[in-house]
């Protein structure tokens, strides 16, 4: 396989990804009847512009994508949807859990399928989401009054041709009492490439929309991957980054100020640290809230606010998100709080 070769278009690269056990063993130090097993039930995909990073030392992502037989071994974690996606879902496609916004899940693939991924259990092994499925979704929003945010993820939407994603927002745009537009996307750090002048100009038209990315580690951040993020600012598209916390891949202060620092560079404002997800298959990925709140502490002090995401929790059952914040009060009374502040130095504050 040629890694990222400047002729390939971006569906040629998708097209020739590693997704066979056999392709991953012969260019990687795996062994294929292990990583067989996995992807029997959870499959793989590393396409060519990853698999470069790969080859070129990243160890954060070959965590993150390479099938580990841990997701087969571990007892804790029994349940696949523990966010209630599904009982939240009115119609396919539709995941209603907040009352003024609704997630619509319009593709079921992806640039890589990350091991950590929170719809592991479908994403990846779906067939396309059907033309059905986008018409009940339409029509969902349409006759919803309350919606007034509606976000594209999956899968991942950008798998979705320019003309059909187009046709898509052009829909939902048209919905009157829908005011804002937000898609989900790994692309710009897992496949930059797509992002072209012509698709950032395309999703232009659609304002205002908002495009969160995941980026989990620096090595995500490369020339390339800037280069992606720079198209979509330019055409005056706000840039959030929803980093996951994984064991083994950002869970130190060190790489996570790093992170944060390189996203601010490349115009991409960290919005949101998630605590990983009670995921079946994902237990190995699993730190402690204390892992979590020292990250947030060791930001706060040495990187400016706009560089520290909101730490969340995604609580089992639908509940929704919930912020995790560290406890900087340590006393309070109706006249004055006793704090700490980020050099742990104790300060009254008279009220």
């Amino acid at each position: 396989m040629t890694l990222a070769s400047p002729g390939l278009s971006w569906q040629e690269m998708i097209s020739q990804s590693l997704c066979k056990a056999r392709d991953l063993a012969a260019h990687l130090n795996v062994n294929e009847h292990l990583v067989s097993r996995v992807m029997d039930q959870y499959p793989a995909r590393i396409n060519a512009y990853a698999l470069g990073l790969i080859a070129g030392g990243s160890r954060a992502v070959f965590r993150q994508l390479v099938p580990d037989p841990a997701e087969l071994e571990e007892t804790s974690l029994a349940d696949a949807d523990p966010l209630c996606e599904q009982k939240q879902s009115p119609v396919p496609g539709i995941v209603h859990r907040y009352p003024d916004r609704v997630l619509f899940l319009v593709s079921g693939q992806c640039a890589v399928y990350c091991r950590h991924c929170m719809r592991k259990r479908e994403v990846g092994g779906r067939d396309p989401v059907s033309p059905e499925t986008i018409e009940a979704g339409v029509d969902y929003i349409a006759r919803t009054p309350g919606v007034k945010e509606v976000i594209l993820s999956g899968g991942d939407p950008l798998m979705l041709e320019d003309d059909r994603l187009f046709s898509i927002l052009a829909r939902i745009r048209g919905i009157s009492h829908v005011e804002c537009l937000r898609i989900h996307t790994r692309m710009p750090g897992m496949l930059p490439r797509r992002i072209t002048p012509d698709f950032a100009r395309g999703l232009a038209r659609f304002h205002p929309l908002f495009v969160n990315i995941q980026f989990n580690h620096p090595d995500e951040l490369t020339p390339a991957a800037r280069s992606a993020c720079a198209l979509l600012a330019d055409a005056g598209i706000p840039l959030g980054s929803q980093t996951v916390l994984l064991a083994g891949v950002n869970d130190s202060p060190a790489v996570m100020t790093d992170l944060m620092r390189k996203l601010l560079t490349a115009r991409v404002r960290p919005y949101y640290l998630h605590h990983p997800d009670p995921i079946r298959g994902t237990a190995h990925f699993r730190v402690s809230a204390e892992t979590g709140f020292a990250v947030i502490e060791a930001l706060r002090g040495r990187i400016g606010g706009m560089g520290i995401p909101q730490y969340m929790i995604d609580l089992p059952g639908g509940g929704g998100k919930v912020p995790l914040l560290p406890e900087h009060v340590i006393n309070r009374s109706e006249k004055e709080l006793i704090v700490y502040n980020f050099e742990k130095k104790i300060y009254t504050y008279p009220l």
